[in-house]
């Protein structure tokens, strides 16, 4: 496989990805909530506030969908090892350690409130994990990147 195909392939993925997260998104409707209360009227009073929390979680996810097809696009042009490719992944590593821990707080905040059930803010922090894992990641490859566009410009310069 040549670099293009491989973007086109990374593109198509997160193509994928940001279908199945508006798809998430869009099963969060108030519509399908008022659905919700109405056969669980006890949680009625959570479905907003769980609602405005999760759509804003969301948030940089998207961001991040869109970086990476910048990214991809870098590597279909061919430059893959780039300062510019290291500044997008510099950036989606804060994007999910930021969500990561926005999402964190958020539980907290909800299962104090009497919003959220212990299970919850439990199997959420696996959630959290994989945020971190993908900060963790990107902020990996964004300095090896980093590291790698340097080298490439030493050679470039090497007759």
């Amino acid at each position: 496989m040549n670099q293009k195909s491989l973007a086109n392939w990374l593109k198509c993925i997160l193509a994928v990805a940001g279908l199945c997260a508006l798809a998430a998104c869009a099963a969060l409707l108030p519509l399908e909530g008022q659905r919700l209360c109405a056969q669980y009227p006890e949680f009625s009073s959570w479905f907003l506030p769980w609602l405005i929390f999760l759509w804003l979680s969301s948030l940089p996810c998207f961001a991040v969908l869109v970086l990476g097809w910048k990214i991809a696009s870098n590597i279909g042009a061919d430059r893959s090892f780039s300062h510019d490719n290291a500044r997008l992944l510099r950036w989606i590593s804060a994007l999910a350690a930021g969500d990561a821990v926005f999402f964190f707080a958020g539980n907290v905040l909800l299962f104090l409130l009497g919003m959220s059930h212990p299970s919850v803010a439990i199997a959420s922090l696996a959630v959290v994990f994989v945020g971190v894992a993908v900060a963790v990641g990107s902020a990996l490859l964004s300095h090896l990147v980093k590291k790698a566009a340097a080298l490439q410009e030493q050679s470039d310069l090497t007759i």
